[in-house]
C-alpha cells in the first residue's frame, strides 16, 4: 500500500472532530482542527505507544491539558485502534454513558492518561508524570525510559497554576517533559490580545526551559522541534503557531471556531477546503489503515521492553508489578499494629502532626514507594523522615520533594505521580491552604487518584498566626467533596489508624487534618482492629443508659472526655463518640450508623470548626459547640476559652438540657 500523505491523516482528525461536535450540537471543534498537524507528527513519528496495550508501563504519556479539545484525543484513540474507542463512541460524543465525555476522564476512557478540563491542571499534573518517570528510572534503570508530552493552550498558560508548574519543572530539570503549545491567539472572548500580551517563549526560558517558536502547520518544522526537545537537558516548550478552526471558511482564526458546532454550511465548506470528500464519520480505508499501522508500530518497542523487564531479578519484577498495580505491601498492616501497641504502652502527649511523623517513620520502612513532600513547610508539617533523601535537580534517586510555595501545583503533581504508577505520593501544607490546592484536590477525588494530603494546623488551635491561617470552614468544605476521605485524628493511636486507612484507599484521595497543639492521649487500650475504619466509634461508654452523647473529632475529643468525667460525677450518664471521619461514619450501613450514634436524648457535637454537616449526627435540635465565625490571634488555650469550646461549656449545656428534660 502506498504511503499516505500525513496531511490527509491530519484531516481525518479534523473531520472526525467536526462531525462529532456537529452531531452532539455542542463541543469545541477549533482546537482539534488547529492542532491536528501537531498531533499527527507526534503520534506518527515520536509517541511510543501500543494501541493493543494502553497500560504498557513504559509508554510515552500524552496529556491533553486543553481538555475542551477532547475530540482530538478521541479521534486519535479511534484512528490508532484503541479497542474501546469505536466509531459509535465518536458518534455519541458528550452523550450519556459514552466513552467520549465533554472533557477527558482517565477513570472512564481507556487511553486517557489524566482527567483534564479545568485549564492548567493538565500542565501541572504532567510535571508529576515526568517526575515519577525520572524517579522510577533512577530505581529500575532502562525498563523506565519514556517522555511526557503535553498539548496545552493559551488558557492553560494564562492560569496561575502554570507558573507554579513551569517553575518546578524547570528547577528540577525534567528533560523528558515536552509541552506542545497550541499558540492560536484566540480565546472565548476573542483575540488573546484582549487580555494577554505575554511572550510565552521568553517566559518559559526564564523558568529554565528550552523554548522555541515554530509554524504549527509545518509538519517538518514540528518534527525538527520535537527532535531537538528530546535531545535537551531541560524541559522543552514548542510554541506551535496554529489557526484555530483550520480550514473553516469564515470561522477559522476567530473565537466562533472555539466552542460551538460549525453548522452544516460551515462544516461543508471546511471539508471542501480540506479536500475531504467523505460523509459524516467516514474515513477512507487507506487513511484509516495508515493510522491503524501507527497504533501497531509500538509493538516492537513493547516487546523489547518486555525482554529488559524479564531480565530483572524475580524480586524486582514482582515489586515493580505490585507497585504499579497499587497493591500495598503485606508488612504495612503489621507495622501500624506494632506502632499502635507501642503508642498505647508508651503514651505521648504530642500534636497529631508529630504523631503523623511517627506513623511516617514506621511506614517508609515497609512501603518503599512512598514519596513525601511539603510546600515549603517541612519543619511545620513534620513530613521528612529520618533517612529521607531529597529529590534534587537532575538527581531523582530521592523520595522527598521540596515543592516550594506551590500548593496547587504540588497537589496536581501528586496526581501525576500517582497516575504514572509506581508511587504513593503524600504532600503537606497548612490546612487553610486547601483553598489554594483545592482545584487539584477536586480532580484527585473525581478521577479516583490515590494521593494523600497532610494538612496540619487544622483549627484555631494553631493560635498566634491568627484568622488568616486558622481554618474554620475547611473541614466542612472538604467533607462535602465526593470521594475525598477526610480524617481528623484525636491522638497518636488514631493518627496511626488514619494513616493506615489513607494508605489502603486506592480509589481516591485522603486528607489528614492534623493539629499544631499537643493533645492528651485518649486511646489507652490496645485494639488490633482499626477503630477509625467506621468513621466513628464509642470511645468512652456511659455508666448505665446514656442520657448524653458527646461527639467530637481531633483536638476536641479530649475536651469531650474531660466533660464526660465531670458529667459522670454529677450522675448524668454520658458517653463519648470519637468521630475521626464524619463522612465515613455517615456512609456506614444504617444499623451500624445508628448503633454508633446511639439513642441518647441529648446530643452534643464539639469541633473547633463550623457546624455545617454535624446535623446529620446530632439533629437540628442537637447542640453544637464550635465556631460561628473566624478566629483571632492569640495563644490556643485563650482562643478556646474565647470561643467557648471548653469542657465547662459542654457540661453546662448537657446539665441544663438534662435538668429541663
Amino acid at each position: 500500500m502506498a504511503q499516505v500523505d500525513h496531511s490527509k491523516m491530519a484531516n481525518a482528525i479534523r473531520a472526525l472532530a467536526m462531525d462529532g461536535v456537529e452531531k452532539a450540537k455542542s463541543g469545541h471543534p477549533g482546537l482539534p482542527m488547529g492542532a491536528a498537524d501537531v498531533a499527527t507528527v507526534l503520534f506518527t513519528q515520536f509517541l511510543k505507544f501500543d494501541a493493543a496495550d494502553p497500560k504498557w508501563p513504559d509508554r510515552d504519556r500524552f496529556i491533553l491539558s486543553a481538555g475542551h479539545g477532547s475530540m482530538l484525543l478521541y479521534a486519535l484513540l479511534y484512528l490508532t485502534g484503541n479497542s474501546e474507542m469505536t466509531l459509535d463512541q465518536l458518534k455519541n460524543f458528550r452523550q450519556l454513558h459514552s466513552k467520549t465525555p465533554g472533557h477527558p476522564e482517565n477513570f472512564h476512557t481507556s487511553g486517557v492518561e489524566t482527567t483534564t478540563g479545568p485549564l492548567g491542571q493538565g500542565v501541572a499534573t504532567a510535571v508529576g508524570f515526568a517526575l515519577a518517570e525520572r524517579m522510577l528510572a533512577a530505581e529500575y534503570g532502562d525498563v523506565v525510559d519514556h517522555y511526557t508530552y503535553v498539548l496545552c493552550s493559551d488558557g492553560d498558560l494564562m492560569e496561575g497554576i502554570s507558573h507554579e508548574a513551569m517553575a518546578l519543572a524547570g528547577h528540577l530539570k525534567l528533560s523528558k517533559l515536552i509541552f506542545l503549545y497550541d499558540d492560536n491567539g484566540i480565546s472565548i472572548d476573542g483575540p488573546l490580545s484582549l487580555a494577554d500580551s505575554v511572550d510565552q517563549v521568553a517566559r518559559f526560558k526564564a523558568h529554565g526551559w528550552n523554548a522555541v517558536h515554530i509554524d504549527g502547520h509545518d509538519q517538518a518544522a514540528i518534527a525538527a522541534a520535537i527532535k531537538q526537545a528530546q535531545a535537551s537537558d531541560r524541559p522543552s516548550m514548542i510554541a506551535c503557531k496554529t489557526t484555530i478552526g483550520f480550514g473553516a471558511p469564515t470561522r477559522a482564526g476567530t473565537s466562533k471556531a472555539h466552542g460551538e458546532p460549525l453548522g452544516a454550511e460551515e462544516l461543508a465548506g471546511a471539508k471542501k477546503a480540506l479536500d475531504w470528500n467523505y460523509g459524516p464519520f467516514e474515513v477512507p480505508d487507506d487513511i484509516l489503515q495508515a493510522w491503524r499501522n501507527v497504533g501497531k508500530q509500538g509493538a516492537s518497542a513493547r516487546a523489547d521492553w518486555q525482554k529488559r523487564f524479564d531480565a530483572l531479578s524475580g524480586d524486582k519484577r514482582s515489586e515493580f508489578t505490585r507497585r504499579n498495580d497499587h497493591v500495598r505491601p503485606a508488612a504495612m498492616e503489621d507495622a501500624i499494629r506494632t506502632l499502635k501497641k507501642k503508642l498505647v504502652d508508651e503514651p505521648q502527649t504530642i500534636a497529631t502532626r508529630k504523631a503523623s511523623e511517627l506513623a511516617l517513620e514506621a511506614l517508609v520502612q515497609v512501603v518503599p514507594e512512598m514519596v513525601i513532600g511539603s510546600a515549603d513547610l517541612t519543619p511545620s508539617n513534620n513530613t521528612r523522615t529520618k533517612h529521607a533523601i531529597e529529590v534534587k535537580p537532575g538527581d531523582f534517586a530521592g523520595r522527598y520533594i521540596h515543592y516550594g510555595i506551590r500548593e496547587m501545583s504540588m497537589a496536581a503533581a501528586m496526581n501525576g505521580i500517582a497516575l504514572h504508577g509506581g508511587f504513593i505520593p503524600a504532600g503537606a501544607t497548612f490546612m487553610c491552604f486547601t483553598d489554594y490546592a483545592r482545584p487539584a484536590m477536586r480532580i484527585s477525588a473525581l478521577a479516583q487518584i490515590p494521593v494523600i494530603y497532610i494538612m496540619t494546623h487544622d483549627s484555631i488551635g494553631l493560635g498566634e498566626d491568627g484568622p488568616t491561617h486558622q481554618p474554620v470552614e475547611h473541614l466542612a468544605a472538604m467533607r462535602a467533596m465526593p470521594n475525598m476521605r477526610v480524617f481528623r485524628p484525636a491522638d497518636t493511636v488514631e493518627t496511626a489508624e488514619c494513616w493506615q486507612l489513607a494508605m489502603e484507599k486506592t480509589n481516591g484521595p485522603t486528607m489528614l487534618a492534623l493539629s499544631r497543639q499537643n493533645l492528651t492521649p485518649v486511646r489507652t487500650t490496645h485494639h488490633d482492629a482499626n477503630l477509625c475504619a467506621t468513621g466513628g466509634y464509642e470511645l468512652v461508654p456511659a455508666n448505665g443508659k446514656a442520657a448524653v452523647s458527646i461527639f467530637a473529632s481531633g483536638s476536641e475529643v479530649e475536651i469531650a472526655v474531660a466533660a464526660q468525667k465531670q458529667l459522670a460525677d454529677k450522675g448524668i450518664a454520658t458517653r463519648v463518640v470519637s468521630v475521626p471521619s464524619l463522612e465515613l461514619l455517615l456512609e456506614q450501613p444504617e444499623e451500624r450508623q445508628k448503633a454508633i450514634i446511639g439513642d441518647a436524648p441529648i446530643k452534643i457535637a464539639v469541633e473547633a470548626a463550623v457546624r455545617f454537616g454535624w446535623d446529620a449526627v446530632i439533629g437540628h435540635d442537637g447542640t453544637f459547640i464550635g465556631m460561628k465565625g473566624f478566629g483571632s490571634s492569640a495563644p490556643a488555650k485563650e482562643l478556646y476559652k474565647l470561643f467557648g469550646i471548653t469542657a465547662e461549656a459542654v457540661v453546662e449545656t448537657a446539665t441544663r438540657k438534662h435538668n429541663a428534660a
